[in-house]
């Protein structure tokens, strides 16, 4: 078989690595991919991204099955216009990419079929959402309506800080149309939990539980990124919150999609919070999550591809998802100065002795090299018997990587 995949995060080399496992697998194709890619096993990387060329590509290669990684192909089409062409592709189409693409869709969809999730409003000028700011309660959250690269919520904790958030996003255009309307959204006090799941439209399966680590610092300071490092599975996810995500959030959000006739095969991602009052969606994705997908991976004994051909398949039902009985903690490597600005084009240097796996993101090849190319530049992910054990894997491990100005929480997972 020969597999295409669009992106080249560390989601993406995580997905090649977990899909070049089968070994009905001869090719993976990754598009653009990046340094992580370029070495991998039976990986090949193309510098393609435009869809049609894309189509192009898949039709000249033969290409079995194409796996999209990031959102914004998806919320651009990339599924629909692939099954005009008659090529098998996983993911949702547009309209079903539109629970992530637009907040406002989402939180709409989420009241009309009875998902748990915060109270909310929306606003599409200025000067109502002014007006709103000064008279609501405080902490309450702001959220841009479109894609913003996972930068597009902010926790204002007071009206100075609700009023900057709001002329960066309506009035500064920092997201270059994604804040132009918005979602204020109430604040919920509780602990973030990140469940990946695969459906096929029919049938909704959920992953293990994992828990992402946001702010650039320690202890959950300064600001958001697309995540500095993630637990798995998510100590706070009980038995008893996992059912009431199970019977409030995934069977709702299945009914909707089908209601709504969404052509929806793919994956489906669920930030929930987990408070007092019972457990909340914060907002769904239609893929899997980074770095998320690079610990949660690496737990998964079940064969991805044949999961993803089973849901192309509309054949999920019945299907269980094996998982190693163990813990994996993920820590982000990341570029000095992320998520503002940082420099780029050091060597990275690897040590051989080092456990565990690695999964890069922000890194090129050049002359059989690794050099940074983005904030996030790398993950360590390491397994053990307990959390504990995996925590001190993955900090044992990530000292063995070495490029100028490597910064990492030293806190991830710790549990409070």
């Amino acid at each position: 078989m020969k597999l295409l995949i669009i992106g080249g995060g560390g989601r993406e080399h995580a997905i090649a690595w977990k899909l070049a496992q089968n070994e009905k697998v001869k090719k993976v194709y990754c598009a653009p991919g990046n340094g992580g890619t370029f070495f991998e096993d039976k990986c090949e990387n193309v510098n393609i991204s435009e869809i049609p060329h894309l189509i192009s590509f898949a039709k000249e290669n033969s290409i079995d099955y194409t796996i999209v990684g990031p959102e914004a192909p998806l919320v651009d089409g990339i599924v629909d216009e692939f099954k005009k062409e008659g090529l098998k592709i996983f993911g949702p189409n547009s309209k079903g990419a539109a629970l992530e693409g637009s907040k406002i869709f989402a939180k709409e969809f989420m009241k009309k079929y009875g998902v748990k999730t915060a109270a909310y409003e929306v606003f599409n000028d200025f000067e109502s959402a002014f007006d709103y700011i000064k008279k609501c309660e405080y902490p309450m959250v702001i959220k841009a309506d479109g894609l913003a690269a996972g930068k597009g919520v902010v926790i204002c904790n007071n009206f100075e800080e609700a009023d900057e958030a709001l002329k960066d996003f309506m009035v500064n255009d920092i997201f270059k149309g994604a804040g132009k309307n918005i979602v204020i959204e109430e604040y919920l006090q509780g602990v973030e939990a990140s469940i990946l799941s695969i459906t096929d439209g029919n049938t909704i399966i959920p992953f293990i539980s994992s828990k992402d680590h946001k702010q650039i610092y320690d202890e959950d300071k300064g600001p958001n990124t697309g995540g500095m490092g993630v637990i798995a599975p998510n100590p706070y996810c009980t038995k008893e919150v996992l059912e009431q995500f199970n019977e409030g959030i995934l069977k709702t959000t299945l009914n909707g999609i089908q209601k709504e006739n969404m052509d929806f095969v793919g994956i489906i991602f669920f930030g929930i919070m987990i408070t007092k009052k019972g457990v909340y969606l914060l907002e769904y994705n239609v893929r899997m999550g980074d770095p998320e997908t690079q610990a949660v991976l690496c737990l998964m004994e079940s064969d991805l591809l044949d999961l993803v051909v089973k849901a192309l398949d509309k054949n999920l039902e019945n299907y269980e998802i094996k998982w190693q009985k163990k813990h994996a903690c993920c820590v982000v490597g990341a570029s000095k100065g992320y998520p503002k600005s940082y420099e780029k084009g050091f060597e990275i240097t690897i040590d051989e002795k080092i456990k565990g796996k690695v999964f890069i993101a922000g890194a090129k090849e050049e002359n059989q090299s690794l050099k940074t190319s983005g904030g996030r530049v790398l993950c360590v992910v390491c397994k053990g018997d307990t959390l504990e054990e995996a925590r001190e894997n993955a900090y044992d491990n990530i000292e063995k990587i070495h490029f100028d100005g490597i910064y990492y929480r030293k806190d991830i997972g710790k549990i409070k």
